[in-house]
């Protein structure tokens, strides 16, 4: 392979997607179908999202420079009728219905805390962390359409939209609860692949790959994976018995012949600077054993495949060398397999950009509404503003040399950019679009720099905007 020239891919079809187009066009086919009780409701929501989409940031304030807009969009939020459901259901039926088309689908699920602890006036906030922090538990299953496999057998996609999130206050155990009462209650192990259990599977023609990760090694999971016809890749965090016979399954796997080596991106931990670790690759399917729930004892989950994922040759500085266990559906008999399976859990990557997204890029946690029930209506168009921003950048990614972008932006703002920067050489693709905007933001753009972080984006996103609002109002004097 030339210098400079990109891997060539395996193509599995092109995906059309509408993160660019124009703010208030976007808001009305997120938004507009929402069922908040009144029509005027719907369209303040719109409106609402627009200016967001428009002007990511987290704060109302920052949003509306008008103070009749701004009291408005407060009004919206205080009148008790705004629910996290309601805002975000439409949204959530386009993308379901979005992955019924033929195609191959990644449903990756995971969680994460949203935190105000630091938001004294705000009241009636769950207990996060340690039990000393105020704030929610956001729990999202995203969809991202697969369009291309790479040599390396990793995953290339274009974001769909959110398939499920559930937006939670964690309450305390109750002192002295009862084995018997803490399983009467639910749990936050029925979260997982609910939706799945809800929805259904794949209509024929459509493949949805369920991804997770450790925290999500239940029977539940897996059990409403396998009656939907879902596929799955799962990390596993519990030692799992056999059906068949004795024994477990790590001790399966241990005879079991290497069938791969690939690498894996580790990323910096407490100590321990960022590496590729070198792994091998075993595999076996197995039947393993269901666990007792109220009620007696589970069926066996029948035909679960294993890959081991074992870094060999770690530095010593390497306190624990890279180990994971994934039980899958999909084929892993072969060394492209098991590579495939691996890059399936790989583009979990995904969810943690748009966690990312949703707190350094819309500025989730930034908010000073007063009250759970209004934050958690702004939570819900945020969460759907963020999946547009994770959208955007993505498109630099798995299409580089495409211009929706561009052609989606406007010509006043490529104007901007055209006179800040000079036009670049091969066009405004995606890739070089959104490297210019970052630059708006501090991004400085050397070869040895990497692509974009979501806080150069977004400020340079903002500061776009702003010259675009501002050149609109000098024309107009």
């Amino acid at each position: 392979m030339g210098k400079g020239q990109r891997p060539r891919r395996f193509l599995t079809g092109r995906f059309m997607s509408t993160m660019l187009i124009p703010p208030g066009q976007w808001a009305q086919q997120e938004f507009g179908f929402a069922k908040l009780g009144d029509s005027r409701r719907n369209k303040r929501l719109v409106k609402i999202a627009s200016h967001l989409a428009a002007h990511p940031g987290g704060t109302l304030p920052q949003a509306f420079e008008e103070w009749a807009q701004l009291k408005g969009a407060y009004r919206f939020f205080a009148g008790g009728a705004v629910t996290f459901p309601g805002v975000v259901t439409p949204h959530l039926e386009r993308t379901r219905q979005r992955c019924r088309e033929p195609g191959e689908y990644l449903l990756i699920e995971d969680t994460t805390i949203l935190d105000y602890s630091r938001h004294l006036a705000s009241e009636g906030l769950g207990v996060i962390g340690d039990g000393r922090g105020r704030g929610f538990e956001l729990h999202s299953a995203l969809a991202v359409r697969i369009e291309s496999w790479t040599l390396e057998h990793r995953p290339e996609g274009v974001v769909v939209g959110l398939f499920d999130q559930r937006c939670g206050r964690p309450q305390p155990v109750k002192a002295g609860e009862s084995r018997a009462q803490r399983l009467s209650r639910p749990r936050k192990s029925q979260r997982w692949a609910a939706a799945i259990g809800k929805v259904g599977g794949p209509p024929s023609g459509s493949r949805w790959i369920y991804v997770a990760d450790r925290e999500s090694d239940f029977y539940e999971p897996l059990q409403r994976c396998q009656q939907r016809g879902v596929d799955f890749v799962i990390r596993s965090f519990q030692e799992r018995r056999l059906a068949d016979k004795k024994g477990h399954l790590r001790e399966e796997l241990e005879g079991e012949a290497v069938l791969a080596q690939s690498t894996v991106a580790v990323r910096t931990r407490a100590g321990q600077p960022a590496r590729n670790a070198l792994v091998e690759l075993r595999s076996v399917r197995v039947d393993l054993d269901g666990p007792w729930r109220p009620g007696g004892w589970q069926l066996p989950l029948k035909g679960v495949g294993a890959v081991e994922v074992r870094e060999i040759n770690a530095p010593k500085s390497v306190k624990e060398p890279l180990h994971w266990m994934l039980l899958t559906s999909l084929p892993c008999a072969t060394a492209a397999q098991v590579q495939r399976v691996l890059g399936c859990y790989q583009a979990r990557w995904w969810i943690e950009e748009y966690h990312k997204a949703l707190k350094s890029g819309v500025g989730v946690e930034e908010s000073q509404l007063e009250g759970a029930d209004r934050l958690e209506g702004l939570i819900g168009i945020l969460a759907v503003v963020a999946v547009r921003l994770l959208g955007a950048k993505l498109l630099a990614r798995s299409r580089p040399q495409s211009f929706e972008a561009a052609s989606s932006l406007g010509s006043e703002a490529l104007e901007l950019l055209e006179k800040k920067f000079g036009k670049p050489p091969d066009g405004w693709s995606n890739r070089n679009l959104i490297r210019a905007v970052a630059r708006l933001g501090g991004f400085i753009g050397r070869n040895s720099d990497g692509e974009p972080g979501w806080l150069t984006i977004w400020r340079g996103w903002q500061r776009l905007m702003w010259m675009a609002e501002g050149l609109d109002t000098f024309n107009q004097i």
